[in-house]
Formats: C-alpha cells, sequence, structure tokens
C-alpha cells in the first residue's frame, strides 16, 4: 500500500505530493473513508435498530441508538466528519456505557472513573452529638473559610463540614494589618510548599455578621448534607453571647464554636484568649450560651495555658463540646538586622502571633489525649498540625472524634481532602487484616531484610565483629563470598528462607473494617503518667549491617550527646553498638536509613552508672547494741 502525502497550500485546496511516498506491506486492506452503510444484508443485521434515512437513529448528546444497550460513534452515527470527532464520540459513548452500567443518569457530568477497589468501601462516617459527619475532615475557622465561596469550593472537593471565619458583633468589627501570614522557620530556610509551620497575626472575620447569618442559611440550602458550625467572638458580655448565638442559631448552623483562644490582638480587646484563660469566665460563658440556644456548641480551647484540662472541664455541667487547639502564641524569629517578620509599618513593629501546622502537632495530641482522659465523655474536635490520614487516625486514637484542618490547605489547596479520605480509608482497611509484620504506624515493614548479604558478613574477629565493609576492596571480598555462599546454597535458597505467607485471619477471613467510632481513643488507656512506666523492661538498639550506609551519624550523636556506646570500626565504618548501651534510641531518631537501627529487647543485666561508685560499710553485728 502506498501512500502519498498531502499538503494545503495558498488557496486552501489539499493537493498530493508524489515525491513524498510511504509504503507498507499488508495482507489487507480496509478502507473506512467515506465508507457508507448501503450494504441491506449489513443493515437487515443490525435490527432492531431504528433508522432515519441510511443512518441509525442516533441522541447525539450521549450517543444511545433506539436501542438502550447500543452506542454508536465515527461514520455509522452520521455525526463526525473527522478522525478527532470520531474520538470524542468514542469517549462520549464511553461514558454513556459507564453512566448505564453503574446506575447514572445519562445527563451525569462526564468525569474519568477512579480506580475502585474495596478499600473506597470503607465507611469513614461519624456521628457526634446528633450530628453525622460524612467524613471527620473539616476545615478550621481560619484563611481557608475567609468566604463563603472558598467554603462552597471546600465542600464541592469533599469535605465533610467548615467552621466558619470566626465572627462578632458589628460593634466588635475588625481591621487587618499586614504582612500577617508567613511560612515558619522550625524547618530551617525550606521555600515552597510543605511548610513545618506558619506563624499569623490576622484577626478574626473583616466580616460582618450580616454576611455570615445570611450565607451560613445558603451554605445549608445548597449543602444539606453538609456540617456548617458557626464560630463566634463576643467581650465578656451576657447580652452579646446571647445576641449572637441566638442568631447564628437562627440562621440554621448546625453547632457553635466559641472562640474563646485566639492568642493576638482579640484578648487585648477583651475578647478571645481574654475569656479563655481563666476557668470561671468559660464556665459563665458555657452557661450564657446554654441558655440562649439548643444547638450543640464547642468551646475552642487555647493551648498557651498552664493546664488546659482545667479550662475542658470548667463548662462540664453546660456539656459543651471541645476544640483543641487553637494556635500556639509565639515570635517566629528575628533577623541578623533584629528585626522580625512580619513586620509591620515604617516602624517594622510586630507582635506575639499564632503558630500553628506540624510544629503544634505534639501539643495538640498532648491536650487531646489528655482531656480524653480526665474528662471522658465529651466529644472533642481535633485541631493542630494534621497533614495526612495517618496523622488523622493519631488523632482519633487519641480521643478526637472530627477533625479540622487549616495549614496544610494553606501548604497546598482544597484538593488534598481526596487523599486524607482514602489515606484514612486504607488504614481503617489494614485494621481487617491481622497482619504479622504490621508496624507501630500501621504500615508494613519499609524494608525487607536482605539475607544472602546477612550471611556474607564473615569472616567476623573474636569479638563478633564483622572486619569486612561495604565500600572499596572490602565490598570485593564481600561478593565473592556472596558467590561462594549462593554455588553452595542454591542461587535462590537464602531468599525463599525469608518468604514468608501472610498469616490468615483466625477464621480464615479477614474482619470487617472497623468504624471511626470503634478507634476513638483507642491509644488512651496506654497514655498516663510516668510513674506508671516500668523501668524493668529496658531495650538497646541493634544495627542491621546489610542496610547500615555507614555514614557514621548513630556513632557522632552517641559519642556527643549519648552514653558513647557505640564503636565505629576506622577501617571498615562499620557502627557496633556494645554492653553500655542505654536504650535512650538517638540513634535511631538521627539514622537516615528507615529501620536500620531499631531497638529490641536487653538481654543482659541492666547495669546503671551512677557516677559514684557505691560504698559498702562492713559492721559488726551487734554494733548498735555497743
Amino acid at each position: 500500500m502506498e501512500f502519498c502525502r498531502t499538503e494545503q497550500n495558498e488557496n486552501d485546496e489539499w493537493v498530493e505530493d508524489e515525491e513524498q511516498t510511504q509504503r507498507l506491506k499488508a495482507n489487507f486492506v480496509i478502507s473506512a473513508f467515506g465508507s457508507g452503510l448501503e450494504d441491506q444484508d449489513v443493515k437487515a443485521a443490525l435490527a432492531p435498530l431504528q433508522f432515519r434515512g441510511e443512518l441509525p437513529v442516533v441522541d447525539r448528546v450521549t450517543m444511545q441508538s433506539s436501542v438502550k444497550q447500543v452506542f454508536l460513534g465515527g461514520d455509522l452515527a452520521g455525526v463526525a466528519n473527522t478522525t478527532v470527532e470520531s474520538v470524542n464520540d468514542g469517549k462520549v459513548a464511553a461514558w454513556s456505557i459507564h453512566c448505564q452500567l453503574q446506575g447514572l443518569p445519562l445527563d451525569t457530568p462526564a468525569a474519568l472513573p477512579l480506580f475502585y477497589t474495596d478499600i473506597d468501601a470503607v465507611d469513614i462516617s461519624v456521628e457526634m452529638c446528633g450530628i453525622r459527619f460524612e467524613n471527620p475532615f473539616g476545615l478550621a475557622s481560619a484563611p481557608p473559610t475567609t468566604s463563603t465561596a472558598m467554603i462552597r469550593r471546600a465542600f464541592e472537593q469533599g469535605w465533610g463540614f467548615v467552621v466558619t471565619k470566626t465572627f462578632g458583633l458589628d460593634k466588635d468589627l475588625v481591621t487587618n494589618v499586614s504582612p500577617r501570614i508567613v511560612r515558619g522557620t522550625t524547618s530551617g530556610y525550606k521555600y515552597g510548599p510543605q511548610q513545618g509551620c506558619f506563624l499569623n497575626i490576622e484577626l478574626i472575620s473583616e466580616k460582618r455578621a450580616e454576611y455570615w447569618l445570611k450565607s451560613i442559611g445558603e451554605l445549608k440550602r445548597d449543602f444539606p448534607e453538609k456540617i456548617v458550625i458557626a464560630s463566634i467572638m463576643c467581650s465578656f458580655n451576657e447580652e452579646d453571647w446571647t445576641e449572637l448565638a441566638i442568631k447564628a442559631e437562627q440562621s440554621g448552623a448546625d453547632a457553635l464554636e466559641l472562640n474563646l483562644s485566639c492568642p493576638h490582638g482579640m484578648g487585648e480587646r477583651g475578647m478571645g484568649l481574654a475569656c479563655g484563660q481563666d476557668p470561671e469566665l468559660v464556665e459563665q460563658i458555657s452557661r450564657w450560651v446554654r441558655k440562649a440556644v439548643k444547638l450543640p456548641f464547642f468551646i475552642k480551647l487555647t493551648p498557651n495555658i498552664t493546664d488546659i484540662v482545667s479550662i475542658a472541664a470548667a463548662a462540664k455541667r453546660e456539656e459543651p463540646m471541645r476544640s483543641a487547639i487553637n494556635t500556639v502564641q509565639g515570635l517566629m524569629g528575628l533577623k541578623a538586622d533584629s528585626t522580625a517578620w512580619p513586620a509591620i509599618g515604617k516602624e517594622q513593629r510586630t507582635t506575639y502571633g499564632g503558630v500553628s501546622g506540624n510544629a503544634t502537632r505534639p501539643m495538640a495530641l498532648k491536650a487531646i489525649s489528655d482531656i480524653a482522659n480526665r474528662v471522658p465523655g465529651f466529644p472533642i474536635l481535633g485541631i493542630g498540625g494534621i497533614d495526612s490520614g495517618e496523622v488523622a487516625l493519631q488523632f482519633i486514637h487519641a480521643g478526637a472524634t472530627v477533625l479540622q484542618i487549616c495549614s496544610s490547605v494553606q501548604n497546598q489547596d482544597f484538593t488534598v481532602i481526596e487523599d486524607y479520605c482514602t489515606a484514612l480509608k486504607a488504614l481503617l482497611y489494614l485494621k481487617r487484616i491481622r497482619h504479622q509484620s504490621m508496624v507501630p504506624s500501621g504500615m508494613a515493614s519499609h524494608h525487607p531484610r536482605r539475607s544472602i548479604r546477612r550471611q556474607a558478613r564473615c569472616p567476623f574477629d573474636r569479638r563478633g565483629k564483622a572486619t569486612l565493609g561495604f565500600f572499596g576492596p572490602y565490598q570485593r571480598q564481600r561478593d565473592i563470598k556472596m558467590a561462594e555462599l549462593r554455588s553452595q546454597k542454591g542461587a535462590l535458597s537464602w531468599d525463599a528462607e525469608q518468604v514468608k505467607a501472610t498469616p490468615p485471619a483466625s477464621n480464615g477471613a479477614p474482619n470487617p473494617a472497623p468504624r471511626i467510632k470503634d478507634v476513638i481513643g483507642a491509644a488512651l488507656d496506654k497514655i498516663g503518667s510516668y510513674n506508671k512506666l516500668d523501668n524493668k523492661q529496658q531495650k538497646v538498639a541493634l544495627i542491621d549491617d546489610d542496610m547500615c550506609i555507614n555514614c557514621g551519624k548513630c556513632y557522632m550523636t552517641c559519642a556527643d550527646s549519648g552514653y558513647q556506646a557505640i564503636e565505629f570500626d576506622k577501617d571498615t565504618h562499620i557502627p557496633h553498638v556494645n554492653d553500655d548501651c542505654t536504650g535512650c534510641t538517638l540513634c535511631v531518631s538521627v539514622c537516615p536509613i528507615i529501620d536500620c537501627i531499631t531497638m529490641v529487647p536487653k538481654k543482659i543485666p541492666h547495669v546503671i552508672k551512677r557516677g559514684v561508685e557505691e560504698k559498702i560499710f562492713y559492721t559488726h553485728a551487734l554494733s548498735q547494741c555497743q
């Protein structure tokens, strides 16, 4: 088959260039150019399709024929004139077929179907205070909920609930300064997304209460299955709290959040932190709000206090829920010229702002677990550094029921919700599989042990230390030793020993995936006072030579920050843990290779070095009688 190149000239005419040809060998040639449905036998074979003239009847929007299960495209449909249009016919028909198979209306907006597994069937809905959340992820009262339009986009992306930007009465309107939201410095000079934390000196919403009251009603009208929580703030004034709470309830909000914890600006006005640090004020405000409305309400607790549980317990009789925690008050950093960032105006002044993001996670987990343990029975909205489904599960295990998120959205955008939901579903799904190799994080072990290399550690010296390194001439000697072992035992014999089948569940079938309500507070019975820790069950570090890259970091930190329990061979660079190891775990913390160093039970007596040799006094048995 010979083809000639065609070109379009200046008169828009298509001409063949016989000097540019291409030949293809073929056994059969099928012509589809300008083909028509003229053969009556072919048309008869297409029964029971209905025809209009020479072509079948087709819906040009869905590409469906007169027979519901048959879809057409290309020349047969009589719509397409080019190859590109024919391909589009195929895409439209494919989507229509998908809708029909899934029981969806054919006019459903087209979207590429996602890969579906049993994980997607895991239910992550949860109920709290009679309110059903389709998933536990919501936007905190923060920049991501600055306006109704932003909240709408968040709902469309899949967020389960939102807490509006905090608003007050018109007499308490604020005006923000700029700049006011800056990246953190706790992760060093890291630019771009994935910031470890942020600092902000942003105040509550600049919008009037009327805007938010109207917006809440519109959001509930357009997204009835979503949860809208109104965040409100007033000074310590019963009339103000009563008025604003009633208006928020009448707007259609599902619940209220009382912001008693904004750490900057508002406290100087007698609001926010000024109320949230005093248990008596918190209790009184809770009474006012409970008297005014029937809606469930949450007290947003501040971490900027000695004992957050005292605040959480203050309003226990009014049965509010708790949101923990708000941002942590701090000063992010000072430049070499002594100015801070953010710096306001020509004077370059700053103030203490609210630190948010991953840097606050340890404080949030501590606060949530402490409240859940000491004030049991009250739902908690977890806040503070949630940036993945795995971290979300940590907060749920600590006692939170649903979760508020801000900083991770500031790092990226609203679309992170899909990743969070999928990850949480996967982690709950993994709980149904009784897998012996599960590690504490819930994920499978990162690195399989390479048994054949372990067999090639010899020769050893008398102390049991490997004398062959993993670089230069030592590596060549190891390769020779490995070849000898494989020739003796077989190429696959060593690896086969490491292949372990996943143990099935006791009844031969996996357990059903747990619901969120089943795992709330799962870690609480393991969190408590230091006096309950057993100092007789000691562990020590074990270094896997196969995975070690001989960087020496474990030796460095143990030498200058630990107990000088790691020896580093000056020739082979192989680290060795000696009997002085006390199990401090610094080496594990700084090792760059995951699972290279693990903590294992100590098998030798645990000898404590007290610094001063114990003195033994010899006395006569009758010395007390003298």
